[in-house]
């Protein structure tokens, strides 16, 4: 059984931006290959218990195990060393991709206080977006009695064959990402 956002992308988002953007092609059509979700936990070299805390409430999240990342270089200001444990990350691809994002649209998000819509304009250059959030808690998967601390987190959202900023912010309109107006 497909993922509810995929079989509304494949019976009727695919089709109103091709015609939108009038593309020749169907392959031409911008498509999410992949949802990346990152926690940072620079603290974690004076505790250790921090990132492995992390990377289960990632786990929770996500549904899907995270790996660790480490420091590619040495910064002092920072009190971080080269190869030093520092953040989780998920890579989310196929249905759980699209069963997260559906989660984050629908009951995640509106759960944020004085929530007013995320900002239109976090894309970069090849037309990707990157949506930040302050705490982790807002996701109902998580006990909110077992999180020791809050932490923010990054979320990716990565599209394949977006030929404009216009087309990335469109697609992800139509999935139900709530942009302000």
């Amino acid at each position: 059984m497909a993922a509810r956002l995929r079989e509304r992308y494949d019976a009727t988002i695919s089709k109103e931006i091709r015609e939108q953007f009038q593309h020749p092609n169907v392959m031409e059509v911008p498509k999410l290959e992949k949802i990346v979700v990152n926690i940072g936990v620079g603290d974690a070299q004076q505790e250790p218990q921090t990132l492995e805390a992390a990377m289960a409430e990632l786990g929770t999240i996500t549904g899907q195990k995270g790996s660790i990342r480490k420091a590619r270089k040495s910064i002092a200001g920072f009190k971080v060393r080269e190869g030093a444990k520092i953040a989780c990350m998920v890579t989310l691809r196929g249905r759980r991709m699209y069963e997260f994002m559906d989660r984050l649209f629908n009951v995640a998000i509106p759960r944020i206080r004085d929530f007013r819509g995320v900002s239109a304009n976090s894309f970069d250059a090849f037309g990707n977006y990157t949506l930040g959030l302050r705490e982790q808690t807002i996701f109902p998967e998580l006990n909110i009695d077992s999180v020791a601390r809050v932490r923010g987190m990054n979320i990716t959202f990565v599209i394949k064959n977006s030929r404009t900023v216009e087309e990335s912010r469109e697609l992800l309109r139509k999935f139900g990402m709530p942009f302000r107006n």
